[in-house]
């Protein structure tokens, strides 16, 4: 979950410069992070433990330097190594007495063994989720040795992600490759023997009376040797403005070494409510006190529902555009500096990409803080890619993969972007037990976190079933399905069986070495938005993907790649960008007239119309810029048109319009012709 926490650590940060770790962001701003340089030593042979490399005299003239956050894929000499990697360093310490010490890792690629000072501290299976140990006990004064073994295998039967047990060939690897290592920050943090151990915010509008609930969960974890009961102060901010507010608060004990929760409930009076949307990201601070702990987290005041084959935010039917996202970058694999964050996110958001199913796995939370603030909605999703029967059917992997979701589920109930949780991708979701695991996994999620709503994105739609209760998109509050082509007849059939729903195309799109290369890229996405477009009911698109990518998987090129996106693998823009950005604008603009003024000031005349079919919601503060010149366009629900005047001076022959979201992204560039017009007036 996002938090900071006010806790003064206890630690000698001497070896740290300021800005060594400024390249990923570390939530709490109190945390040690123990980035950076650490050795490193691949281990092929399953050597590591039999030779105890874990013990702090283990020499290391052989061992690699590295920088961790750490991807040893991207290494020319480990790119296709599947297998365990090994990493140390050491760090300097002095306990103190009341205090706990934990041991931080935001993700590691997949099953992750940890030592400090030679004892073997835990074990976490998962690549993608957070994690974290209580050191307390394992670290000393002076300096300390810490080691971590992580092992990337995930080519077999058992894992998430994993291989099927089909044994088919060339169907062992999932869609995308098995970057191993310490892929994010790895840090430390330290707490009172009391401490806030998770919050979770929930805030509901009434939209009717533009008040709002808001009841704060927290989990307390008492680490110390008696029993307490919280009691909780709470400190809420909009903009840096404090607002008072009456909390009802339930109590009750905490034993030693045992957690709880405890739940205070408040209402946020109209003047104090301003609602989170997509053009409108507006977040509050809060502030959770207990004891000498406290914890920092923000939230958005929105409302998410499906209605007759709708969907609502904040009560306004809105239909937009998205992308999935593989966490791939050129040189990078599966890192994600602050920068690559920054870059992807943009690019996304000027293509017009609002609401994305972003990829088949929990990104860095870096990419959900930048949607919170900048306005996008976002299905997260966990695990099951393409699991078979017998897999769902496996009381061990259904484990497996309920951990993950929760630490998925923990990590980001806070953020308001994420509007729903998908539980799997592309499985026989037509067969009981894509059936069961559909039912049983929504269910338990909904008792993690009964706010969101819940789909999955489902390739079994296409061509059937022939009754709703054949399929296990029954169990979901909106359809999902990965649909690449055909879509008119497609659609059409699933409204058919599901008339209530609101449709979510979760993939769609065609790679850039198609029979037309890119150019089928640009035709294809003009003839599915006219296909979509006559389709009420389809309420998001995504492209698979916004990204190139590398794979193994069945249909990759020789040189690795997957070319299906929007950009290729560094970045830089296909044709299909400025295709996808133009029409997933939620406006259009034109040419109404040319009026020839005096002393070499003319007016142009140009028409914006908010699109009513796709994408379609409420326009509201937008700007058209053009010739130097900003002005507000009025406020538009869908179908609505307003004309604006453009001074210009001179005849240029062309000039160029570009609409500006409240935001600040610019999500349309038209260039406008003038030099055949027919000039009017004096």
């Amino acid at each position: 979950m996002t938090y900071l926490r006010n806790v003064l650590p206890i630690l000698l940060i001497l070896w740290l410069t300021p800005t060594a770790f400024a390249q990923y962001t570390i939530r709490n701003p109190n945390a040690i992070p123990l980035s950076g340089e650490w050795v490193f030593a691949m281990d092929p042979m399953e050597a590591g433990e039999r030779g105890k490399w874990y013990r702090e005299d283990a020499p290391l003239g052989r061992w690699d330097k590295v920088t961790v956050p750490h991807c040893f894929s991207v290494d020319p000499r480990y790119q296709f190594y599947t297998g365990t990697a090994w990493y140390r360093r050491t760090f300097p310490w002095q306990p103190t007495s009341g205090k706990r010490v934990l041991l931080h890792f935001d993700a590691s690629y997949y099953e992750t063994s940890v030592w400090i000072n030679g004892r073997k501290v835990g074990t976490h299976e998962g690549g993608y989720t957070p994690f974290h140990f209580d050191v307390t006990e394992y670290v000393k004064a002076g300096n300390n040795a810490i080691a971590v073994s992580v092992n990337n295998n995930t080519w077999r039967v058992g894992t998430i992600p994993g291989a099927k047990d089909n044994d088919q060939p060339n169907d062992a690897f999932p869609g995308w490759v098995n970057y191993g290592g310490l892929i994010r920050p790895v840090y430390l943090t330290v707490e009172p023997d009391v401490y806030v151990e998770n919050v979770k915010t929930e805030a509901v509008p009434d939209l009717a009376k533009n008040t709002a609930t808001l009841k704060i969960k927290t989990r307390i974890r008492n680490a110390g040797g008696q029993a307490i009961t919280p009691k909780l102060a709470f400190r809420i901010e909009q903009n840096g403005k404090l607002i008072t507010l009456a909390w009802k608060q339930q109590a009750g004990n905490v034993a030693p070494n045992q957690t709880a929760i405890v739940e205070a409930e408040t209402v946020l009076k109209a003047a104090d409510v301003k609602l989170w949307s997509i053009d409108q990201p507006v977040l509050y601070d809060v502030q959770v006190i207990a004891a000498t702990d406290t914890v920092r987290t923000h939230f958005g005041i929105r409302k998410v529902e499906v209605r007759n084959a709708q969907l609502l935010l904040n009560g306004q039917p809105i239909k937009v555009a998205g992308g999935n996202r593989v966490v791939d970058y050129a040189g990078l694999g599966s890192l994600e500096p602050d920068w690559v964050v920054e870059k992807d996110m943009r690019l996304m958001k000027e293509a017009g990409m609002e609401l994305h199913r972003l990829t088949h796995y929990t990104p860095s939370e870096t990419v959900y803080d930048w949607a919170d603030r900048n306005g996008m909605l976002i299905i997260s999703e966990a695990g099951n890619w393409q699991l078979t029967p017998r897999e769902m059917d496996n009381d061990t992997i259904r484990t497996k993969f309920r951990q993950q979701f929760r630490e998925m589920a923990e990590r980001d109930w806070n953020h308001p972007c994420v509007i729903a949780y998908s539980v799997g991708n592309e499985y026989l979701s037509e067969q009981p037990a894509g059936q069961r695991w559909t039912k049983d996994m929504i269910a338990y999620a909904r008792e993690l976190d009964p706010t969101r709503l819940y789909t999955f994105a489902s390739m079994r739609l296409n061509t059937l079933p022939k009754k709703p209760e054949d399929e296990a998109s029954q169990y979901c509050d909106f359809i999902s399905t990965n649909t690449y082509g055909n879509h008119t007849n497609v659609l059409k059939h699933i409204h058919s069986l599901y008339p209530d729903k609101p449709i979510f195309i979760s993939e769609y799109g065609t790679r850039a070495d198609g029979k037309d290369n890119e150019a089928g890229q640009v035709s294809h996405i003009e003839k599915f938005l006219t296909d979509i477009r006559q389709l009420p009911y389809v309420v998001g698109a995504s492209w698979w993907s916004f990204n190139d990518y590398l794979s193994r998987h069945d249909g990759t090129n020789p040189d690795g790649t997957r070319p299906w996106g929007l950009v290729r693998g560094d970045r830089s823009k296909r044709p299909l960008y400025k295709t996808h950005q133009t029409g997933m604008a939620p406006v259009t603009v034109e040419k109404v007239s040319w009026e020839v003024g005096s002393e070499g000031v003319h007016t142009l005349k140009l028409r914006v119309t908010a699109r009513n079919d796709f994408p379609a919601y409420a326009i509201r503060n937008y700007h058209l810029k053009a010739n130097n010149t900003s002005l507000l366009i009025p406020d538009l629900q869908p179908g609505q048109q307003a004309t604006l005047s453009i001074p210009v001076r001179g005849f240029d022959k062309t000039l160029v319009a570009e609409v500006i979201k409240p935001t600040g992204f610019s999500i349309l560039t038209q260039t406008i012709d003038l030099s055949n017009d027919t000039r009017t007036g004096n």
